[in-house]
């Protein structure tokens, strides 16, 4: 079983080994290594209210030893429309788990009850299997493809996006 809590300042080395993990730059919108100075910096501010800086990033952690394997993310919050996008990512050794499921349910009865969201939604590079297969066994509903979307060491890809009433 896992669970999500706010970032915490011991998250810092947690962070940096995610943040800086090449292997998900092309999914992150990233294209540059992150110095533990920026990332202590923004954990400095990661308790921001979630209506003013329109973003809440959360810690998935096992509750067997409480390590952190991961991070889910809203974004983009629009207050007038209630909506927000979704965000995941989790450690490549805590992968094919269960945990991105268990975090993704977890996250959206939170912006459900708490965050009082009407919708979430969720951009997937077409050729990401594992992430389809998660928001679409995850009750979100595949609504269209951004062609030439994303921009990838290949080239371009498609972009299809998934969204999920709450």
């Amino acid at each position: 079983m896992i669970a999500l809590r706010a970032l915490e300042p011991d998250d810092l080395d947690f962070l940096y080994d995610l943040e800086n993990d090449r292997d998900i730059w092309g999914v992150s919108d990233t294209l540059a290594p992150v110095s533990q100075h920026a990332l202590r910096e923004y954990l400095e501010h990661a308790s921001a209210d979630f209506y003013l800086v329109r973003q809440l990033r959360q810690v998935v952690y096992t509750e067997i030893n409480g390590l952190p394997v991961g991070v889910v993310d809203l974004f983009d919050y629009d207050p007038l429309h209630q909506r927000a996008g979704v965000g995941i990512t989790i450690l490549a050794t805590e992968r094919r788990r269960g945990y991105a499921q268990q975090a993704l349910e977890l996250l959206k009865k939170y912006a459900r009850e708490v965050l009082r969201l009407h919708q979430i939604y969720a951009t997937v590079e077409h050729t990401n299997g594992a992430s389809m297969r998660l928001f679409r066994a995850a009750d979100f509903r595949r609504v269209g493809i951004r062609r030439d979307w994303l921009r990838t060491p290949g080239g371009w890809a498609d972009a299809v996006e998934w969204q999920c009433l709450l």
